[in-house]
């Protein structure tokens, strides 16, 4: 039984989100949107095309014979939902780690600050 290929990356996922929203007009812009080389672009959509998530179409009437249009398939929508629930797990787990981070810093430098720093001033009005 042959088994559909499951999502890989994060390029994967910004790839297919760029793809889906039909806001580039080349791959040297999508490339640049991405931060990647356009080799790396051109080998991205060959391997989407090639799980199925995309499929490629050629404006053969138009006069930039290079153009094409990139459209998302059914299981492209589910790999990038799948690719943006691992994400989101991923970033939750990090946030909870970093918050936890931040409490153990902020528990090892109040002390030193309360000993090191003066009182905060008093406002007028208050005894001393």
């Amino acid at each position: 039984m042959n088994t559909p290929p499951q999502p890989s990356g994060k390029l994967d996922y910004e790839l297919l989100c760029a793809l889906d929203s039909r806001d580039y007009t080349s791959q040297r812009l999508l490339a640049d949107r991405l931060g990647v080389s356009v080799g790396k672009i051109n080998y991205c959509l060959r391997a989407v095309v090639d799980r199925g998530w995309v499929k490629v179409n050629n404006f053969r009437r138009a006069d930039n014979k290079w153009a094409y249009a990139y459209l998302l398939t059914p299981s492209g929508m589910s790999a990038k939902l799948q690719l943006a629930r691992a994400f989101l797990e991923q970033k939750e787990h990090e946030y909870a780690q970093l918050q936890w981070e931040i409490q153990a810093l902020r528990d090892a430098v109040s002390p030193a600050e309360s000993q090191d720093m003066p009182p905060p001033p008093q406002e007028q009005g208050e005894p001393s």
